[in-house]
């Protein structure tokens, strides 16, 4: 009978499934909870979207990579401000916002396969940086593909960045048995090299709320490389001093089950 009904609401385009358990959902976000690894975090980019908080550990870094342009480069010409060129890529636009000879632009899509107007992570730095194996800055807001290209990315390149500001989206969707275990294994992937740092829910996408987990749709993580870290422990002032809302639609907090200890 449950099945029959599961089969007449999607003839009308109505999707149901089982929930996520909630203990499995607040798993992984105790595994998410920010540190203090003992970086201060400095605002790199603009007052509203395109500006991250980034710890203050530059010291060698020469490139970064930013996918996912649209109208704003301000995250990229403070990098440049600091000596550090970008490697920009987005083929919904004809080029940055911002022209610098520290740029290049690349009109593609980042993916899990090069093919058309995609192109992998990987492909695009051996097109730039094929030998280079210093520290790297990424910085991605690419609407959902984020965890198709992490999931692709090599773990010796992956290890290869230092920083990472990653806007996550559809994090409401974890709820879903299917999404979860899709998604739960990109961010363990990113926790064998990293420490979060930092979390700033995206006002626009509001927020989800199931029991005691309260889920912001869309976020910006700030992750750190271990090998810069040698102590850390809980991160507990939510929201920082340099937080600010993306849009004026109204701010959304760090809901405090995504940091706080009790």
């Amino acid at each position: 009978m449950i099945d029959q009904i599961r089969s007449g609401l999607l003839t009308i385009g109505v999707y149901t499934a089982s929930r996520t358990k909630v203990a499995a959902v607040q798993g992984l976000i105790q595994k998410l909870r920010p540190l203090d690894c003992g970086k201060e975090l400095i605002r790199v980019g603009g007052q509203r979207d395109g500006g991250y908080l980034i710890p203050n550990d530059f010291d060698g870094i020469e490139y970064c990579f930013s996918p996912g342009v649209n109208t704003v480069s301000d995250f990229e010409d403070d990098l440049a401000d600091r000596g550090i060129k970008s490697f920009l890529a987005d083929y919904s636009v004809d080029g940055p916002a911002v022209l610098r000879p520290e740029f290049s632009f690349d009109k593609k899509f980042l993916g899990s396969s090069d093919r058309g107007c995609c192109i992998t992570l990987k492909s695009w730095k051996d097109k730039y940086i094929p030998d280079y194996s210093g520290d790297l800055i990424l910085q991605m807001d690419i609407e959902g593909s984020e965890y198709e290209v992490l999931f692709n990315a090599p773990d010796g390149l992956l290890d290869q960045f230092r920083i990472m500001a990653i806007e996550f989206h559809y994090l409401d969707r974890l709820f879903d048995p299917f999404v979860f275990a899709l998604l739960s294994p990109c961010f363990e992937k990113i926790l064998q090299y990293f420490h979060v740092v930092h979390i700033h829910p995206n006002n626009i996408g509001g927020s989800f709320k199931i029991g005691t987990v309260e889920m912001p749709r869309v976020m910006e993580f700030t992750f750190l490389n271990k090998r810069r870290v040698t102590s850390i422990k809980p991160q507990l002032t939510f929201p920082h001093k340099l937080d600010l809302d993306n849009t004026g639609a109204g701010g959304i907090q760090l809901p405090k089950c995504w940091y706080s200890q009790q």
